[in-house]
C-alpha cells in the first residue's frame, strides 16, 4: 500500500490472539499492537490529533514551535510529527528519564530541556509552561487536551471492528487517561455493558 507521508500509517494496528493463555483464564485474550504505529506508541495517535487541532483552530501556524513536558511516548510522538509537518519542537523532561527516551527525540531534530530529577513530572510541566510564556511557544498539554482523548476514536472504531460483540473488556494502562477515556467512551457508546479495567505498575508515581 503507498502513502504520501509516514503520518498516514498512524492506527490500523494489527490484533493478536494470545493462544497460551487461554487455558490458564478460559476466555479468549487479545492484544493490539500500539508498538505497529510508526514512532512506537498508541501516543502516535493522540500526537497526531493533537497537533492537527491546534492548527484547524488556527492556534498553530507555519513557522510556530511547539513545547511540551513528557516523559517518553507522547513526546516522541509529537517530535514525529514535529518533523514532519515542518515544525521546531522543544520538549522538557525530568533528568532521570531513560537515555533512550532522550536519545530519540534529540533523533528527530528536537530540542531537549532537562529539568531537576527532584521534581518529576512537575517539575517539567513548570519548566514548559514557563517557556510557553516567555518564548510564545505552543503548549500542547496533552494532559488536559481533549483531542488526546478524541484521537482513540478511531482505536475503539479499530477494536470494534476486530472483535465487535464479542468483546467483553477492555484493559488500558492509565497514563494520562487519554487512552482509556477515549476507548472507553467510543466503546460503551456500543456496548454499555463493556468493562474498561485501567492498569498501573505498583511503583508509579
Amino acid at each position: 500500500m503507498r502513502y504520501d507521508n509516514i503520518l498516514e500509517t498512524i492506527g490500523r494496528t494489527p490484533v493478536v490472539r494470545l493462544n497460551r493463555v487461554k487455558d490458564t483464564f478460559a476466555t479468549d485474550l487479545f492484544v493490539k499492537l500500539e508498538s505497529f504505529n510508526p514512532a512506537g506508541s498508541v501516543k502516535d495517535r493522540p500526537a497526531l490529533r493533537m497537533i492537527e487541532d491546534a492548527e484547524e483552530r488556527g492556534l498553530l501556524k507555519p513557522g510556530d514551535t511547539i513545547i511540551e513536558p513528557t516523559s517518553g511516548n507522547t513526546g516522541i510522538g509529537l517530535a514525529m510529527v514535529a518533523a514532519v509537518k515542518g515544525y521546531k519542537a522543544v520538549f522538557v523532561m525530568a533528568a532521570n528519564m531513560s537515555e533512550e527516551r532522550k536519545t530519540i527525540l534529540k533523533a528527530f531534530g528536537s530540542k531537549l530541556i532537562l529539568s531537576p530529577a527532584e521534581k518529576g513530572t512537575v517539575g517539567a510541566i513548570e519548566e514548559a509552561r514557563r517557556l510557553e510564556k516567555e518564548k510564545g511557544y505552543f503548549f500542547v498539554g496533552q494532559h488536559f487536551n481533549p483531542a488526546n482523548t478524541e484521537s482513540h476514536q478511531t482505536t475503539a472504531d479499530e477494536i470494534w471492528e476486530d472483535l465487535g460483540n464479542s468483546l467483553e473488556a477492555v484493559i488500558c494502562t492509565t497514563g494520562t487517561g487519554g487512552s482509556i477515556s477515549g476507548i472507553g467512551k467510543y466503546l460503551k457508546a456500543r456496548n454499555p455493558k463493556l468493562s474498561m479495567i485501567a492498569t498501573e505498575p505498583a511503583d508509579s508515581p
